[in-house]
């Protein structure tokens, strides 16, 4: 099952929760785990958004940049200096 079909889903039972036939102790726990149960798809849900909205966006995140180092050449003026 996705996680947009378990967001869907845990939205359902926390509208129908008030209206079941269940004690208060266990609406109480109800409500508390489809409070975390949220709490947890929308962030993974927030990540995963995130992340291809970075792999998609424009700029040189992509690019593979290389550098060669060389030695510093010395200048006439350091080496009077030295």
């Amino acid at each position: 099952m996705s996680r947009e079909s378990l967001v869907f889903l845990s939205g359902l039972l926390l509208a129908v929760l008030p209206f079941l036939g269940v004690p208060s102790e266990w609406k109480r726990y109800g409500y508390i785990s489809l409070g975390i149960i949220l709490i947890a798809l929308g962030y993974s849900l927030r990540r995963k958004a995130f992340l291809r909205s970075i792999e998609t966006a424009p700029g040189e995140h992509r690019a593979e940049a290389f550098v060669e180092h060389a030695p510093l050449k010395r200048s006439m003026s350091d080496e009077v200096a030295l």
